[in-house]
């Protein structure tokens, strides 16, 4: 019994120390994001910004539910879902305003801005690999971190189209996308907060 508790207790604190390392990464990332999209112009830099700020509430919301009950675990799944889902309205409204009102998105700082993010989502997607077949408040952190892993790729292949051509319609359907994509992985968590026994198994496929 005193070896499952010191194992318990070590996962405990395993968990804590990798969500509060995600949490200060991706509020970090989120004010450079913030300022990146705001000078560049770019929804799919601020999508992306929005997106980390989103993930590092997940990642508190997750650091609470660490010692927490199952009950308010898959709460906490779904309030990350919520969250998720308000994220993908706001992306989309961005893009329909610098829709009607133009842009001129800064392909070269869109490049710089999606390589700094890509480094730092691929490094906590690492950190957390070992709790994605966890309890669900990790599953969902790990769901939102592939999110963003995703998004890079979008907003780095995005700017190198501004960057050659100057067609800012690729941003604008970049962010698009992404609102679309971040929707998709909000229904999935809450999903999972349902059955978060029966989707164990399903993770990742």
């Amino acid at each position: 019994m005193s070896c499952d508790c010191a194992s318990a207790a070590a996962r405990t604190i395993e968990e804590r120390r990798t969500l509060r390392t995600a949490l200060a990464l991706n509020a970090a990332m989120f004010l450079i994001g913030a300022v990146a999209g705001w000078w560049a112009q770019s929804s799919g830099v601020m999508a992306d910004a929005l997106d980390m700020l989103t993930d590092a509430t997940a990642y508190g919301i997750s650091l609470m539910a660490v010692t927490r009950g199952a009950r308010f675990k898959q709460y906490s799944a779904r309030w990350t879902s919520g969250t998720l889902l308000l994220l993908s309205i706001g992306i989309a409204a961005d893009v329909g305003r610098r829709f009607v009102f133009g842009s001129e998105p800064l392909g070269l700082l869109m490049i710089s801005y999606s390589l700094l993010s890509l480094g730092v989502n691929v490094t906590v997607l690492k950190m957390l690999a070992k709790q994605r077949q966890g309890e669900i408040h990790l599953r969902a952190s790990w769901i939102c971190t592939r999110t963003d892993v995703i998004a890079n790729f979008g907003v780095l292949a995005s700017g190198m189209v501004v960057l050659a051509t100057g067609w800012r319609y690729a941003d604008l359907a970049l962010g698009l996308a992404i609102a679309l994509y971040v929707a998709k992985e909000a229904v999935e968590i809450w999903q999972q907060s349902r059955h978060p026994e029966r989707s164990e198994s399903t993770l990742g496929s």
